[in-house]
């Protein structure tokens, strides 16, 4: 099996380029999928492939509607279907604009910093704890060490240009790597520093879920309270077997997603 989360891809070039909807939407009246639905769901595949990149422009609900042949609230139900989803924002004096699309990058043993980087997202971090102290329970048995030892936690937002995606929480063994200053953390991503340091990730153990946004939550990703979030828990050994990391992170689920490549037994 291959998985792959979802992460931002940047076209500059086509910032401020027209978009032919007429093209590019195709609209079939004998299906039994609702128009608007038929539109928002192109455009958001547009978004997602790149072919419509942040801030691209739309055409304005009337000039969208005669493009495509279709009555003024369909395609008005079809934007505001791909703003619900954070894919589209209304901007006074300039109509709908692409904001981003969600983020894919695969899932390896890579730091969400490092593949935003990577595609030219300037990622960016808030650091909101960098600790030492004693492990509570749950984190010494995930860790592997006693109860009360001494862990390393780290907790941060992620930004991609200006934009919240995530927010992290990561405990390590306090002896693993001297701790780094908050201004070190700011700069790099963890798996950088601990590939500086010399360690080596060899494998992991990840868990995807899904809940709803707390209000401080909400606060820290710029999202609604009770917003859906994308959640993955994550331990990760060295080659020794030894546990070095285990982390609890958030995600936008407006701008995340996950894809799943599965194989048949037979």
């Amino acid at each position: 099996m291959t998985t792959s989360e979802t992460a931002p891809q940047s076209t500059p070039a086509g910032r401020d380029r027209a978009w032919d909807p007429g093209a590019e939407i195709a609209v079939d009246h004998s299906s039994p999928m609702p128009l608007y639905f038929q539109i928002a769901s192109q455009m958001e595949a547009a978004i997602d492939s790149g072919a419509l990149p942040p801030g691209t422009r739309l055409d304005n609900e009337v000039q969208l509607a005669r493009r495509l042949g279709l009555s003024r609230p369909t395609v008005r139900q079809a934007i505001q279907t791909l703003v619900d989803k954070g894919l589209v924002v209304r901007k006074r004096g300039v109509g709908s604009q692409v904001v981003h699309n969600r983020v894919k990058r695969s899932l390896e043993l890579s730091s969400l910093y490092d593949d935003l980087a990577a595609i030219d997202q300037q990622p960016t971090t808030r650091v909101l704890a960098n600790v030492v102290e004693p492990a509570p329970a749950s984190v010494a048995r995930a860790l592997d060490v006693a109860e009360k030892s001494q862990v390393w936690r780290l907790e941060r937002v992620r930004f991609a240009r200006s934009e919240p995606i995530a927010r992290m929480c990561n405990h390590l063994p306090a002896d693993l790597i001297p701790l780094p200053a908050d201004d070190v953390l700011e700069d790099k991503g963890l798996y950088q520093l601990l590939r500086g340091a010399g360690v080596r990730l060899h494998a992991a153990r990840q868990t995807i879920g899904a809940r709803a946004a707390t209000r401080a939550e909400s606060e820290l990703l710029e999202e609604a309270e009770g917003a859906p979030l994308l959640t993955m828990e994550r331990t990760s050994y060295n080659a020794e077997g030894r546990v070095v990391e285990y982390g609890t992170h958030l995600y936008r689920a407006s701008r995340y997603s996950f894809d799943f490549s599965l194989r048949g037994s037979g």
